[in-house]
Order: structure tokens, then C-alpha cells, then sequence
């Protein structure tokens, strides 16, 4: 009968200890997505877009690398930034984001083909410049995740979140490029040209809004 008392008592151990962190996870989760789905995430969405613009839906193996590299580079700087290993000074950090995105539409319009190795250059982009875009996460949720006790699974919770916030994301803008490229024939490169330079114009917007001196 002891014996099965104690059975009891850890299944019930870890029952409350998996809805811990169901909710945890959930709570971080929800953070995550919001940090790129929401109105106040437009420096981030720019960045995606700047980074998928060049994209179709056909070329969606190219994207899922992509994101890959983005999603690497963001999660190593997160990281380093929630344990304090570095830190950055947050007014650079939000100057820094903007100026990543004007970069990357400048190149954007000096793309002539959208051939996989002329595009290549857009995966290096998404790891350095997904380094900076993490130190901007990273000053969003540095204290919240610090005094969590489960900062591993929290930090886990909120590094899917916004995978999936940036999947939906990008799909939304391969459907948009797709359907007008096939349906509508639209040329790609006056519609990647279109869409880079109303990023470039945002984008600058904010980096001289951003200054920090």
C-alpha cells in the first residue's frame, strides 16, 4: 500500500509539473508570436519581407533555409543577451534594426536574376542580421525571462513563437508575390523592385527617427 501511495504522489508530481509547463511554454509561446505578428513588430515584419520579397511559393525549399539562417541568428544573440553574457545598449539595438532593413532592400534592388545562387547572398544576410534582430528581442523580454525559474523551457517557448509567427509571415508574402507574379503576370523583378522600395522608405524612416546621439 506504501508503495502505492508513492506511485500516486509522483504521478501526480508530474502532472502538476508538465501543466507548469504547458502553461509556461504557452505564456512564452504567446510572446513569441506577438513579437512578430503584432503592430508594434513592423521593424521585424520589414525585415522579412525585405528578406522573402525575392521569393515564390515554388521556391519555398530556398525560404525554409532562409528562415533556418534567421531563426539561428537570433536565437544565439536571445540567448547571450537573456543569460547576460552580452549586452547591448538598446537605443543602438533599435537604430541597428532599421539600418539591417534598408540594407537589405538596397540590395534587393540591385537583384536582376532569382536564380538560387544569385539570391545566396539573402541567407548570410538572415544569420548576421538575425545576430541584431535577437538583441532587439532579447531587451523585450530579458527581465521577464531572468526571474523565471524555467528560463531554459521559457526561452524555448518564446523561440518557437516567433518561428511560427515568422512562417506565417512568410507565407503570407509568397502567397501575395505568387498570385501576383502567375495570376496576374506581374514581372517579379518590378514587383520585388515595388515591394524593396517601400520597404527601403519605412525602413529609413525609422533609422533616422532611431538615431541614438
Amino acid at each position: 500500500m506504501p508503495c502505492c501511495i508513492e506511485t500516486l504522489k509522483i504521478g501526480q508530481g508530474f502532472e502538476e509539473s508538465f501543466q507548469k509547463f504547458m502553461s509556461d511554454f504557452g505564456f512564452y509561446f504567446k510572446l513569441g508570436w506577438e513579437h512578430i505578428i503584432s503592430k508594434g513588430a513592423l521593424d521585424h515584419q520589414l525585415f522579412i519581407l525585405a528578406l522573402a520579397a525575392i521569393y515564390l511559393l515554388k521556391d519555398w525549399k530556398q525560404v525554409l533555409i532562409l528562415v533556418t539562417a534567421f531563426t539561428i541568428g537570433h536565437s544565439i544573440t536571445l540567448a547571450l543577451s537573456v543569460f547576460d553574457i552580452i549586452r547591448f545598449s538598446s537605443k543602438w539595438v533599435e537604430f541597428l534594426i532599421p539600418c539591417t532593413i534598408v540594407f537589405t532592400a538596397i540590395i534587393n534592388l540591385f537583384q536582376k536574376s532569382f536564380t538560387p545562387k544569385s539570391v545566396r547572398i539573402n541567407y548570410f544576410l538572415a544569420l548576421f542580421f538575425g545576430l541584431i534582430h535577437g538583441m532587439g528581442f532579447a531587451n523585450s523580454i530579458r527581465f521577464m525571462l531572468a526571474s523565471d525559474q524555467s528560463i531554459g523551457w521559457g526561452l524555448f517557448g518564446f523561440n518557437v513563437g516567433l518561428e511560427v509567427g515568422q512562417i506565417a509571415v512568410v507565407l503570407t508574402i509568397l502567397l501575395v508575390a505568387t498570385i501576383l507574379v502567375t495570376l496576374l503576370k506581374v514581372n517579379r523583378r518590378d514587383w520585388v523592385i515595388f515591394a524593396s522600395a517601400g520597404i527601403f522608405g519605412l525602413s529609413l524612416k525609422m533609422v533616422l527617427e532611431r538615431i541614438p546621439w
